[in-house]
């Protein structure tokens, strides 16, 4: 009888769940979307028990359409976003409020406070992660004063991120745990030893009694549990966050390979092999992953707030396309931005600047100007942006990289994807399977089940789609980065 794997991609906007063969192929998928919820300016939350029956909705859907009996699946898999929380009532299953989303600013004042104090570095040396609202620890705390104010016993509460969360509810509560590539995200984790550091839950006031056991990803997390759609004793064995399983589904299993994923934003990452990187550029280090048995894998991390999301603004704040796949089409009519240039720091600049208070640019407009212009100028940032990430994970590695691998919606776009080669003068590898989030989940739910023996079983199923080779000369990039760090400045 064949065997399946399903992997659960719980998402920053939507739930989505795949079935896939012992190849990677993936068999069916149902997606579905979920609210987002701005109670105030800044503040992004999602309702955890909608998060959860998005999840039992497309489950059940995957497993219909791909016609395929309970009994044959070898495995489930999760990858979620990363640094959202939830804290939840062990009695009364109920969540103390909704999850804080990985977007959520509501901490600013308390990560300036942590600034003030210089303690930067102290938390730096033990989670590879610099001080931002993003990351989950403040906000746990955040969760803590509001569990404090519902008058809460802090002894009956639990707190994680989604894909503790997800293993809770799918095990009917016999299972809290997490992994370590999630862990590393909270600021809770020393990177070192991989477990919750009692200095850093000290200085954040964090119990240790409410924080999930961490585990390799590939662990025998727990078994499905009075769920009715599913059987009890299905193996949950595999669990990453979402960046970490990318690379993972990208088979980029070696040291020095990196991937970008391009979505709302970009996020890059290398693998940097069991050694961890202490950036001199501001980069986070992460843990990308750790099998049974053996060292973890590290990672250097690098992500551009906005990539995809600047396509977006074009389409529906300046109207000056229709669909966002237009914009290949738009951008090629002309042969050149003839020296115009975009910043989209939007929503301020990522890696390795981190400026928040940045702010969007265009120059170099003349009256010839016109939409296309506009639209190759913001292809030719999505690609200069990721250009700056590499450069200094390549300085901070101390070697050049062979290759990046690209996945998500917008790497379809081949003019994309050549400016990409052409701005890193690096071969950017394309594979045939995009979507390799929720597949990088698959792969090691599989990899822990036995499906797959080794990570050469899975490197063989991993397949290009297209190559783009570096086509620009030594002297024109050289003019086109600077003109670009330039515009940057005057961000």
């Amino acid at each position: 009888m064949s065997k399946y794997i399903i992997a659960i991609d719980q998402g920053t906007t939507s739930t989505r769940s795949c079935v896939f063969d012992v190849n990677g192929k993936a068999i069916s998928q149902s997606q579905v979307p979920f609210a987002q919820i701005y109670p105030q300016p800044g503040w992004v939350e999602h309702d955890p028990k909608e998060i959860w029956t998005t999840t039992v909705k497309t489950l059940k859907e995957a497993i219909e359409k791909a016609r395929i009996k309970p009994d044959q699946i070898a495995a489930i898999g999760i990858t979620n976003q990363r640094e959202t929380v939830v804290m939840w009532d062990r009695k009364t299953q109920q969540p103390v409020y909704n999850a804080i989303v990985w977007q959520c600013r509501r901490t600013t004042e308390t990560c300036e406070k942590i600034k003030r104090a210089k303690k930067e570095s102290f938390i730096y040396r033990k989670t590879g992660l610099v001080v931002d609202p993003y990351f989950s620890a403040t906000k746990i705390q955040w969760l803590l004063k509001e569990a404090k104010r519902q008058k809460k016993n802090i002894a009956d509460l639990n707190a994680g991120t989604i894909d503790t969360f997800l293993l809770w509810k799918l095990t009917g509560g016999s299972s809290f745990a997490t992994d370590v590539s999630n862990a590393s995200r909270t600021m809770l984790m020393n990177i070192g030893t991989l477990k919750w550091d009692k200095e850093l839950l000290s200085f954040f006031k964090v119990p240790a009694s409410l924080l999930p056991q961490i585990m390799p990803s590939d662990s025998l997390f727990g078994k499905t549990k009075g769920l009715g759609f599913l059987p009890d004793g299905i193996p949950i064995h595999g669990i990453l966050g979402d960046q970490q399983a990318a690379l993972f589904g990208q088979a980029a299993f070696a040291k020095g390979d990196a991937k970008c994923t391009f979505g709302t934003g970009s996020f890059i990452l290398v693998n940097t092999g069991a050694k961890r990187i202490v950036s001199k550029h501001k980069l986070l280090a992460t843990l990308a992953w750790q099998t049974k048995g053996s060292p973890p894998v590290y990672a250097l991390e690098g992500g551009a707030f906005v990539c995809g999301a600047a396509v977006q603004w074009l389409r529906d704040g300046l109207g000056i396309i229709k669909k966002s796949e237009d914009i290949e089409d738009l951008a090629r009519s002309v042969q050149s931005s003839e020296g115009v240039e975009f910043v989209p720091a939007l929503t301020g600049l990522g890696a390795p600047e981190w400026r928040p208070e940045a702010r969007g640019v265009i120059t170099g407009l003349t009256r010839g100007t016109s939409k296309a212009h506009i639209a190759r100028a913001t292809l030719e940032a999505m690609a200069l942006q990721n250009a700056d990430i590499l450069e200094s994970m390549e300085k901070d590695m101390g070697q050049r990289m062979k290759s990046l691998r690209v996945d998500g919606g917008a790497s379809r776009n081949d003019l994309l994807m050549q400016m990409q080669a052409d701005f890193l003068s690096l071969r950017v590898v394309r594979p045939h399977n995009l979507e390799t989030t929720v597949l990088g989940a698959a792969y090691m739910a599989g990899l822990g089940a036995g499906v797959y023996g080794s990570l050469k079983e899975i490197e063989k199923i991993w397949s290009r789609d297209r190559e783009f080779v570096p086509a620009m000369s030594t002297a024109q990039l050289k003019k086109r980065r600077e003109s670009w760090k330039k515009s940057v400045k005057k961000a």
